[in-house]
């Protein structure tokens, strides 16, 4: 309960404060939680390291990581308040939105695929107000009070909760009904995960995706809401990965699986490179 008071309390004063007064509290939090957190500060810098293959500026770009954590939080709290149409018109540029329509024409659904870069939180409700609204699949928080005030905000927005026990059953469905569903896919919760050469290092790449497209022939279109200097966003949509056309009987072979993932995997690293204090991965990822 200890997690679930201090995230109320955030709420509360984050949704009583103007955003750029949130936004300097949140970094000076994020300051003390870096020099604090010895662990998470390893973490981030050993994963820095491997992104980046050097050692210069390592502490601050660390540290710049850790900020953009505390601005994450901000805007997550904020959803249900201020989050609408008229901030994603002000605040957010679009690249290659025309993919999504073109996409649901073909009547396979679309899965959202995307990494915990930017702020994906952000970007499912900017989809979902742009009336693209997808079912997303999360892991839920251990604690019952916690998960229902994260899972309060996403829904907020028109994103509808799907939690990872559920997920291949209502995801099947979603997408047999020309729906989105949303996949976060630079992480593995489950240990069930195929071992790749992620960013020049072994780790477990999640092929829940991978499943769903194999499965049901629908495609995958990568979704990044990323952070500019100005905290203004860009969510830039790129161009859809198609699984092989197969039989059914070929669907759940383990080489369409890795085929696909291998291509979905790609698109994450390329993202990771480009905006490395922005992939908020607090925890030592590689399994070597």
């Amino acid at each position: 309960m200890f997690k679930y008071f201090i995230y109320k309390f955030g709420e509360f004063w984050v949704n009583r404060l103007p955003l750029r007064m949130s936004y300097r509290i949140a970094v000076f939090i994020s300051d003390c939680q870096y020099f604090l957190s010895f662990r998470d500060r390893r973490a981030v810098k050993n994963n820095l390291r491997v992104i980046l293959k050097s050692e210069e500026n390592i502490d601050c770009l660390a540290r710049e990581v850790f900020r953009n954590f505390g601005k994450y939080l901000v805007e997550f709290f904020r959803m249900a308040n201020e989050i609408d149409e008229n901030f994603i018109k002000e605040r957010v540029k679009i690249r290659n939105l025309e993919f999504l329509p073109k996409l649901l024409k073909e009547g396979k659904g679309v899965i959202i695929l995307t990494g915990h870069v930017g702020n994906w939180e952000l970007g499912a409700v900017a989809l979902a107000l742009l009336g693209y609204p997808a079912l997303a699949i999360a892991l839920p928080h251990k604690e019952r009070p916690v998960n229902d005030l994260f899972n309060r905000q996403r829904e907020s927005r028109g994103v509808v909760v799907v939690p990872t026990h559920q997920a291949i059953r209502r995801g099947l469905n979603a997408l047999k009904n020309n729906e989105m569903i949303g996949v976060v896919a630079d992480r593995d919760f489950t240990a069930k995960g195929e071992v790749f050469d992620f960013l020049g290092r072994k780790t477990l790449i999640p092929k829940g995706a991978a499943i769903f497209s194999a499965r049901t022939g629908a495609p995958l279109l990568p979704v990044f809401l990323v952070r500019e200097k100005d905290d203004t966003f860009t969510l830039i949509i790129n161009d859809p990965i198609y699984p092989p056309q197969v039989s059914t009987k070929e669907m759940v072979d383990k080489e369409i699986l890795l085929s696909i993932m291998e291509k979905y995997k790609s698109v994450l690293e390329d993202r990771i490179r480009e905006y490395p204090t922005q992939w908020l991965m607090f925890r030592e990822f590689w399994v070597n």
